[in-house]
Parts: structure tokens; sequence; C-alpha cells
């Protein structure tokens, strides 16, 4: 079983998009979106959704007004203003961080610290196979602790169904929870554009891989607009030793199988759909010589 996380060191380079079309092409897989932030991938495989399962993570202040004699302390004490004071106190749920001072400090002992329903994970039925995914509630926290729980319930579910593959649409950028999603991956597909900030960025994304010793390919998305910045994309990843897995021209239909909710793979066998299936080829033989460079160091 090897694992595919495709990430991108910004928003909006078409990490998803691509995700989505990989998700139409290979075969006998399990798929996760742990972009718990702004899951959207259910938006291009239409998932037939599963029961909703309960995330509960972190603590928040709440006062129990009939023992709280609106002396003001916690109001006080609170250095992230999550405290007003009425006749009683009031806890903002939005801003408190569940740090438990004003619950040490409270001298009637009227504030407790909660427990936090911070969101939903679901396991769903796709036409292309089943994927985990997962929804954290507004204003919530903790994204890395679900985006681990969405990866540790994808593979759970891969073992069961005997899957040769796990494709996961990872978060954007480089904090905790492209860190937690990176957890147990084998190959990481960087997405990037040719622009002088999806360098800057892919430059990030790539130091993050190789502090954690992944192997990682790049794939340059709308490579055309911006041929000469193209190149310099591709020199940088030769310097590095990262592999160019795939080029993908721009498209509009990419644009009008997204208006229809579906792969562009699955809409069109035009330029873009011809470039992705061949950077899915280039993908496969990585994965196999990751398994001959592992056998030889055995």
């Amino acid at each position: 079983m090897k694992e595919i996380l495709v990430l991108s060191g910004k928003g909006g380079t078409g990490k998803t998009t691509l995700t989505g079309s990989l998700a139409a092409i290979i075969s006998n897989k399990v798929m996760a979106d742990c972009d718990v932030d702004a899951a959207d991938l259910h938006l291009i495989l239409d998932p037939e959704r599963g029961e909703p399962r309960e995330f509960w993570s972190g603590v928040k202040a709440e006062v129990d007004a009939e023992m709280c004699t609106g002396c003001g302390l916690c109001h006080e004490i609170c250095r992230f203003g999550a405290i007003t004071m009425d006749d009683v106190a009031v806890v903002d749920p939005l801003a408190c961080e569940g740090c438990g001072v004003c619950a040490h400090f409270c001298p009637e002992k009227a504030i407790r610290l909660k427990d936090c329903l911070c969101g939903h994970w679901f396991v769903s039925q796709t036409r292309f196979g089943p994927m985990v995914h997962a929804e954290l509630g507004i204003g919530e926290e903790n994204s890395g602790k679900l985006v681990s729980l969405v990866k540790r319930e994808t593979r759970r579910l891969a073992e069961e169904t005997g899957a040769e593959w796990i494709l996961v649409d990872g978060p954007p950028g480089i904090g905790c929870p492209v860190i937690a999603s990176v957890s147990g991956t084998d190959i990481i597909l960087a997405v990037t554009e040719p622009t002088l900030s999806g360098l800057h960025d892919l430059e990030r994304l790539l130091d993050l891989a190789g502090h954690f010793k992944i192997p990682a390919a790049v794939c340059v998305n709308k490579w055309d607009i911006n041929a000469d910045m193209s190149g310099r994309i591709e020199n940088y990843c030769r310097e590095k030793g990262v592999a160019v897995a795939g080029r993908i021209p721009f498209d509009t239909a990419v644009v009008k199988s997204l208006v229809a909710g579906k792969p562009v793979v699955e809409y069109d066998d035009g330029p873009a759909t011809s470039a992705i299936k061949e950077l899915w080829k280039a993908l496969e033989k990585m994965a196999v010589e990751s398994d001959r460079n592992k056998e030889a160091q055995k």
C-alpha cells in the first residue's frame, strides 16, 4: 500500500482539482481530504455522505450563573478578553483559549472547563471509491488533531479493504495541519504555479519534505501562462534533486468540468487530461523505484 499526499505551498494552485482527477484515474484506492479547515474535494467527487461522527478536542470555560457572584476577577485576569461582565461573568466561546486561568482563580469555583465538540468526520462513498473527510467547526482550532484522525481512519479503511493506494488531498501551506498530514506518507506531490510567490512557497514546502525525509515530486500547473517562470521553477527543482513529474497546461475545460462538478479527466479528453494521465504514470514509476530503493537498503 502506497500513500500519495498532494500538497501546495499556498492555496489556489489547483491542488484539489488535480487530486480529484487522480482519484478518477487511480484504481483500488481509499481517498482522504485532510484540508479540514476548508474541505472541498467533495465538491468534485460528489460523495454519498456517511453518518457524521463527532470530533471532540480541547476545552472552553463555562460559567455557572447561579454560583457566580459577579466579582469580575475572571474578567480582569483573562488575557484573551474572552470574559465580559453583566450581572454575572459571560464567556465568549470564540475568544476563549481554554487556558483555565479563570477556573483556577475563581473564588466561588463557578467556572469549569468543558470539553469541546470541534467538528465532525465522515466515511463517505464516491463513484471512485471510499473517502474519509471532515469539517472543523466555525472558529474551532485543533485542526492538526483532526487531520491525524482522518489519516488514521483512512489507513484503517485501506487495510480493511485491501487498497493498494491512499490518495490524500492535503492542506495548503506548511503549518500544523500540513505537518500532521505528512505522517506515514510515501510520496509528496507538490503542486505549484508559475509565479514568483508560487516558487517561494514551493521552496518552503520542499524544505519541509526534506526535513521529514519524504520523497517529493513537483507538478507545475498552468505552466504555459508563464513559460519563463516555469523554467525557473524546474531549474530550482533540478538543483534540489527533485523530480518534476508533470506540467499541466492552461485549459478552459478545467473550469467547465468544475462547474459540472466533475474531474477534468472524466469531463474532457483535452490537453489538461493528457498531462494529468502522464503525471500519474510518473508518480506510479516513482513509487516502484521507491520500493526498489527500500529493498536495496535492507
